[in-house]
């Protein structure tokens, strides 16, 4: 076999250490079956639970979901409430299997102001999960980049105000030791469902040489075949992170 057909073949198989979901179309899914909003959030749960176990099983070691956006506060009590209720529901009746699964469960976003039993439920799947090994689950609750780089500036220039750093100690690699998760790597592949394409507020600073896969599906239709597909895409990509060589996931 020469080199270029080793090559193909180490490309073709391939597979993103981390991929990163926007999961959007829930309520539109919903509308075009005459349902209401809150059962597109619902079947959205049950893709959840697919695309984890999809993950799993093709050898993805990080999946971080976009579940509840800083923006997403905005939205009618009645929908909100809804979400924070399947949020509840889906912690006290799905981490017991994530756990034996040996999904580490991981938070991003802001906590403080969350209700007192949202922010227990979130520690207690941190803390139970906190040394299994076999899939990373990060959960990008309450979160918005934006609000993820600001609260990073904070940090920093408290240290700059303290006196432990100088401001020009801060590089672009020093300060993303500031942000919600300094210890996981940067989405290979960033996914977005519903046909839409745009990041929203997601993962900003991260994605800076993520590829990016837009799927016309709907959240609650993902499963295991759209992931494959998207991952294909990420393999036919050569990514170069802005120099000559391309570079495989990391």
């Amino acid at each position: 076999m020469s080199d270029a057909e080793h090559q193909q073949k180490a490309a073709s198989s391939e597979v993103p250490h981390h991929v990163a979901i926007i999961m959007d179309g829930n309520g539109r899914w919903a509308s075009a079956r005459g349902m209401p909003r809150v059962e597109g959030h619902r079947r959205g749960v049950e893709a959840v639970r697919r695309t984890i176990r999809a993950a799993g099983e093709i050898g993805i070691k990080i999946i971080t979901i976009f579940s509840f956006s800083a923006e997403n506060w905005s939205r009618p009590a009645s929908e909100v409430g809804e979400l924070m209720g399947l949020l509840r529901r889906f912690i006290r009746n799905d981490l017991a299997s994530l756990h034996e699964s040996g999904v580490r469960v991981r938070i991003i976003g802001e906590r403080e102001g969350l209700e007192p039993d949202i922010a227990r439920l979130l520690t207690e799947a941190e803390e139970l999960t906190r040394n299994n090994t076999n899939l990373t689950l990060v959960v990008a609750f309450n979160y918005g980049a934006r609000q993820e780089i600001v609260r990073a500036a904070k940090r920093a220039a408290q240290l700059v105000a303290e006196g432990k750093i100088k401001p020009e100690d801060i590089t672009p690699e020093s300060f993303a030791g500031f942000l919600d998760a300094p210890d996981l790597p940067d989405p290979d592949l960033i996914i977005r469902t519903s046909g839409e394409q745009r990041l929203s507020n997601f993962l900003l600073w991260q994605s800076a040489y993520s590829e990016l896969v837009f799927v016309p599906t709907y959240w609650p239709d993902f499963d295991r075949a759209a992931l494959e597909a998207a991952i294909d895409s990420f393999r036919q990509r050569e990514r170069r992170f802005g120099g000559l060589a391309a570079r495989t996931a990391s």
